[in-house]
């Protein structure tokens, strides 16, 4: 198993729906491109445990172009029950099943 853990921040999709997600740091988002090379799955989504927190869930992690990065969606029963709102840096472990 990788384990990574990171702060960054929680930022609104401009688009519907108001996702939220927190744009993983570039030096952790290479390391983990790198160690899971050919194990994503459709959409370049990579399934992964997350813990903020008390809080733990399964989730996945995607892509982004634009940053160069990968993407965390934090679901709203996450932030409720550890009182985030977008603009807040909470830490983050992610752990991947290799």
């Amino acid at each position: 198993m990788l384990r990574y853990e990171m702060q960054a921040e929680i930022w609104v999709y401009p688009g519907k729906g108001g996702w939220h997600f927190m744009t993983l740091p570039t030096d952790v988002a290479a390391r983990i491109k790198a160690a899971t090379a050919g194990l994503a799955r459709p959409w370049g989504s990579l399934g992964i445990t997350a813990t903020i927190g008390k809080t733990r869930w399964q989730t996945s992690l995607f892509p982004d172009k634009p940053s160069g990065s990968l993407l965390l969606p934090v679901k709203g029963s996450v932030r409720q029950q550890e009182g985030l709102n977008a603009g807040d840096e909470p830490t983050v472990t992610v752990e991947i099943e290799l």
